[in-house]
């Protein structure tokens, strides 16, 4: 790997595209490095959860509404759409948008955490979707992938979006678009221009994840894949970008980040070398924000030692800056206390999730986010004697390069009525690769087999299992198999129209 500095330059100075983040991106996006074993293996690991995830969430509003948007759009070739027929094709960018909304909605696939955040897996329905339309094989998605990954984790490793309030999918739109451009094995010049365009249109606030948080939170990675998508076809024709679109003199560094005079460290791979940032990815056990994965685990290996939870006088979590002040009580949302809050509020509030997790000694994609158990009195009660803190340790282990030291855990103190104290730990969540139960492929065949029961009839459920770890071996035109089709009765009620629905 090789770290290169990128900060703002003034126009009057001369920044060669050669020195350009955007145009280095590109060139590691048409390395024709092969794909190691262990990688392609992980990457269909992926596939395989975010089919998982989508499965369960085919019947929620936002992602029926999403699917009856893209639905207006046919088109041929085109891409299928979770829950339809095969026979049912759209527009490429409109089958990532469905797509990607269903695989975000229940917040239950993979994450990469380290100077900012990212949900990696975001890259595979706009790459799906396009080599589908194209007629590409799965070797060749296995390529672009590979690519996705590869970028979104490197610029979440060097550049960090938060602080400046701007949402993670401004490193979504760019990996899309330099793993759209191997997956079509298109020139430099092309996916340079298209990472840039990518990267403009993508950029937006991190009040999706702040406050009342809405539906926006599941459609904004599915947005970025479909803006993705559009940069890439009309680079193709021949249309520039913003350039440079990081360092530029009003660009993203000099206005939306740290400004003029701050360098950001981002490391890509050299030539030939493998592009292997997925296997430094996790993916999640339980359906909950990743910060809160070994908290929960904590919790359901407290509760038993804790023992009457009507004792308790207080639970104090003590863990990183990022979980303190982006779901914990520093984050100052008095929505986070809220019994009333939406599922993706409810979500974001370690407080809420460790109660809950307490008390029931797991967690649950559905059962744990009702209205009903969000307001069952004696969990209000616990919920609200809940309190996080920043510790400088856990902070600098969340940031840590070495994997022994890394951590996304935290140390809970819960003081008892009667005085006495219980404390633990944990730094990885049991599912983390490096955790008590790492993921291996039978945790993910188990975990969409779990997710897709009673939606998926069980011959589709092994049709698509099939397919998914026959990948490799997939050839030009047959990527259509990673579909999931379900019947319309599974696909939830009838909803309000839009715009798209009116014919004349």
């Amino acid at each position: 790997m090789k770290t290169h500095t990128v900060r703002t330059w003034k126009s009057a100075e001369h920044l060669p595209r050669e020195e350009q983040l955007a145009w280095k991106i590109s060139r590691v996006a048409v390395d024709p490095v092969a794909v190691e074993d262990e990688v392609a293996e992980m990457i269909i690991n992926r596939i395989i959860d975010n089919a998982a995830v989508a499965a369960a969430s085919l019947a929620r509003r936002p992602v029926a509404s999403a699917r009856a948007q893209a639905l207006c759009h046919p088109h041929g070739p085109g891409a299928t759409v979770f829950g339809m027929g095969p026979e049912t094709r759209i527009s490429p960018e409109w089958a990532a948008w469905a797509n990607g909304v269903a695989v975000r909605e229940l917040d239950f696939h993979d994450t990469f955490l380290a100077a900012d955040y990212s949900h990696p897996a975001d890259n595979i329905p706009p790459l799906l979707a396009v080599a589908q339309h194209t007629g590409r094989s799965g070797a060749e998605l296995i390529r672009g992938l590979a690519t996705g990954y590869e970028i979104q984790v490197n610029l979440v490793r060097g550049i960090c979006l938060h602080e400046h309030k701007i949402d993670h999918i401004a490193h979504l739109g760019p990996s899309a678009a330099a793993g759209i451009g191997t997956l079509l094995g298109l020139d430099t010049e092309t996916v340079y221009q298209a990472v840039q365009q990518a990267l403009h249109t993508t950029t937006t606030t991190r009040q999706s994840r702040k406050g009342e948080i809405s539906s926006w939170k599941a459609y904004a990675p599915a947005f970025a894949g479909k803006m993705a998508i559009e940069a890439v076809d009309r680079a193709m024709r021949g249309e520039g970008a913003p350039s440079p679109a990081w360092e530029g003199e009003d660009g993203f560094i000099a206005y939306l980040l740290s400004g003029p005079g701050t360098t950001y460290q981002v490391p890509l791979p050299e030539p030939g070398e493998a592009k292997r940032a997925i296997l430094d990815t996790y993916t999640k056990e339980h359906s909950a924000e990743y910060q809160s994965q070994a908290l929960i685990d904590l919790a359901r290996r407290m509760g038993p030692r804790i023992g009457d939870l009507a004792a308790v006088e207080s639970i104090v979590i003590h863990t990183s800056h990022h979980t303190h002040y982006v779901i914990g009580t520093g984050a100052g949302d008095p929505q986070k206390l809220d019994p009333k809050a939406s599922r993706e509020t409810l979500d974001h509030s370690i407080m809420y999730i460790f109660a809950v997790a307490l008390e029931d000694g797991g967690w649950h994609h559905v059962d744990s986010y009702t209205p009903e158990r969000a307001g069952r009195p004696a969990t209000v009660a616990l919920w609200h004697k809940i309190s996080t803190t920043e510790d400088p340790e856990w902070t600098r282990r969340y940031h840590a390069r070495d994997p022994r030291e890394k951590a996304f855990g935290g140390r809970v103190v819960v003081t008892l009525k009667d005085g006495r104290v219980i404390e633990d730990e944990l730094a990885l969540a049991d599912a983390h690769p490096d955790g008590a139960r790492p993921f291996r492929r039978e945790n993910y065949r188990q975990k969409f087999l779990t997710l897709s029961d009673g939606i998926l009839a069980a011959a589709e459920q092994q049709r698509f299992l099939a397919a998914a770890e026959g990948l490799a071996e997939l050839k030009a035109g047959d990527l259509g198999a990673l579909n999931i089709a379900v019947a319309p009765g599974k696909l939830g009620a009838a909803r309000p129209t839009g715009i798209f629905d009116v014919t004349a």
